[in-house]
């Protein structure tokens, strides 16, 4: 198990829960380091202070805020701990709203939630109630010295949180419509059509990061010293002349890739059969042949 990066209480009600929170995702990121292109050496950041001339180590440094320019004032891990937030070891959840009310873009990090053994019940009891109402519980929670709402979802037998950004850290306002435009009925009802032809369920496991894949195979054959071989990319089209014949042509692929889809579904079951059918001709021939020998 990783180690926990937080742990506390939920609040709900006059509920308290003993929990322990869990990142829920990982980065699959390829890092890199900064070297020197002369002697593929790695480059070393030297922490320095420009008026004591000299190198100054971790322990030497504290925050500061710059309230004018060149001007700072220090904050210690003492000054931080006497922030009075309720927030530092309680998630309480002070109201329950439909999912569907928040829009996506609130949403920033996901984690799992761990109950203390003794809490397990009350912790099953406000997972199950939130899925039974299809809500989910609204509450704030201090991570790595700042203040987050949040979000509490059930899923399956446990409950999910998610970090939400607060209304002032969006870049567009949600309530600001787009450009008017007059759409015609044929582009529209082919729109549709083509919607509903590539319509399917969500299935992530069906996509990779091809970027990812194509820059570890450059990697792999960099360090073994082979040749680079450069792929074809996809070039994306310029300007659509005739959205009408662009909307058509998509639906005719839509529907080529829909029929080759079936095509295959069906191959399966009948190979299943023969299987099947071999498997039982091989079982009754095996019959036959233990009866003649008694």
């Amino acid at each position: 198990m990783a180690r926990a990066m937080w742990s506390g209480v939920i609040g709900f009600g006059l509920v308290s829960i003993p929990i322990k929170l869990y990142s829920a995702i990982e980065s699959k990121t390829t890092s890199f380091h900064q070297i020197h292109e002369a002697c593929n050496t790695q480059i070393k950041e030297v922490r320095w202070c420009p008026t004591c001339d000299r190198k100054v180590e971790w322990t030497e440094i504290v925050k500061g805020y710059e309230y004018e320019k060149g001007k700072f004032v220090p904050l210690t891990e003492e000054d931080m701990a006497k922030l009075p937030l309720s927030s530092k070891n309680l998630i309480n959840v002070n109201s329950f709203v439909k999912l569907e009310q928040i829009d996506p873009i609130y949403f920033e990090k996901s984690y799992f939630i761990e109950p203390d053994k003794k809490a397990e019940h009350a912790f099953a009891l406000l997972s199950q109630a939130l899925a039974q109402k299809k809500m989910v519980g609204i509450a704030s929670i201090t991570l790595r010295s700042r203040e987050r709402l949040c979000m509490l979802r059930p899923s399956g037998q446990s409950i999910l949180m998610s970090t939400l950004y607060y209304p002032d850290e969006l870049r567009l306002d949600l309530a600001q419509n787009g450009p008017v435009v007059k759409i015609p009925a044929k582009e529209l009802e082919l729109a549709n059509h083509l919607i509903d032809m590539l319509a399917d369920d969500f299935k992530p496991e069906l996509y990779t990061d091809h970027y990812r894949a194509a820059l570890n195979s450059l990697l792999e054959a960099k360090v073994e010293g082979l040749p680079v071989e450069e792929q074809p990319s996809q070039v994306a089209g310029g300007k659509v002349l005739d959205l009408m014949a662009s909307l058509q042509a998509s639906l005719e692929r839509a529907k080529s890739r829909t029929q080759q889809s079936e095509k295959t579904s069906k191959k399966v079951p009948s190979k299943e059969k023969d299987v099947s059918a071999k498997t039982k001709s091989k079982s009754a021939a095996a019959s036959t042949s233990k009866k003649r020998s008694a």
